[in-house]
């Protein structure tokens, strides 16, 4: 059973959630993030002609949860699906790729992965790596009822991989995280903040966090969109290190400033879930945990992390924000 909250516990700044997807923590199980006993929840082949489907985000929607989900499909081409589910676990992915209403003349779609989605006022922005001439940046677009989507502005020139918006404006603007990369599969890479009056013209770029040592030496990167606390907006991040049969990603967390998010407050030094179950350790990509979608219930301090597993399939992992948040103050870099 849950425990309630100590009087002066960190807290969640948003709105109830109750209908979460939640387990509880294993007994005796001595980390703040856990993963759910029946994952993956989405398998690789949920919809006709997919190869794999993984890296998505979800978001709360009506009386359930929408989400846009990467589908590569056996052609070895990645697009952006829709999916709808009532529970947040069993999800109904729509089986054609989004196609926006009103594509912008001159700016390619070349492909698109790896999205995020966010809620700003009455709309829902997605974010996903776009590639333009053969280059990725970050692609924008907007919905209402994730069913009509509105094509923007690439948000940076290329190369560039992670964009991630805030759920709202920092300071009057709007403000994004995101990691610079290069044409290839990069071998480096740190976080960036960068801030927009009208989410076309970016600038004001802030260094915010860079690689250190372990599981973070190569590259990191943003995952979901940050998640205001009382103790500062809670960035779920991941990070990879090389090994001799290639590149292991795992992920861990920060807490930013709430008024300057690009100082780093506090930033796990340990991993808090990394690859070891069948699903992150085999498939397309092996030993690999990326996490791109992020449900939160303020109520409980529920946390559930959707994340992709080994490039193939999407799993969901559990986190109560006081346990979380006090474990990422006393493992801090």
């Amino acid at each position: 059973m849950h425990m309630p909250y100590r009087q002066h516990a960190p807290k969640l700044v948003g709105l109830d959630l109750p209908n979460i997807p939640w387990e509880e923590k294993p007994a005796g199980y001595p980390y703040p993030v856990w993963r759910y006993s029946r994952n993956p929840i989405v398998p690789r082949d949920a919809i006709p002609l997919a190869n794999s489907i993984f890296n998505s985000a979800v978001v709360p929607f009506g009386d359930g949860f929408a989400g846009v989900f990467r589908v590569d499909d056996i052609n070895r081409g990645c697009g952006l699906h829709t999916g709808w589910s009532r529970d947040g676990i069993q999800w109904r992915i729509e089986p054609k790729p989004i196609r926006f209403r009103d594509p912008i003349q001159d700016l390619p779609y070349e492909y698109a992965y790896d999205p995020r989605v966010v809620c700003l006022g009455d709309r829902y922005y997605v974010n996903w790596c776009n590639g333009i001439h053969g280059d990725p940046t970050i692609g924008c677009a907007w919905t209402k009822d994730f069913r009509a989507y509105h094509a923007m502005e690439n948000l940076t020139l290329p190369c560039n991989r992670n964009g991630v918006l805030f759920p709202r404006k920092i300071g009057r603007k709007f403000a994004m995280l995101s990691r610079p990369s290069d044409t290839g599969h990069t071998p480096f890479g740190n976080i960036y903040y960068s801030e927009s009056p009208d989410l076309t013209h970016w600038g004001c770029h802030r260094f915010v966090m860079g690689t250190t040592g372990g599981w973070q030496r190569t590259k990191i990167g943003p995952g979901p969109a940050p998640l205001e606390t009382t103790e500062g907006w809670l960035l779920f991040y991941h990070g990879v290190v090389t090994m001799c049969n290639g590149m292991t990603y795992s992920f861990g967390a920060a807490l930013l400033d709430r008024d300057e998010p690009w100082r780093v407050r506090y930033r796990t030094k340990p991993y808090l879930i990394n690859p070891r179950e069948p699903y992150e350790c085999m498939g397309d990509v092996p030993n690999v945990c990326f996490p791109v979608g992020l449900l939160a219930d303020r109520r409980t301090g529920r946390l559930a992390i959707y994340y992709g597993g080994a490039d193939t399939v999407i799993a969901l992992a559990f986190a109560q924000v006081d346990e979380l948040i006090s474990y990422i103050k006393a493992n801090s870099i």
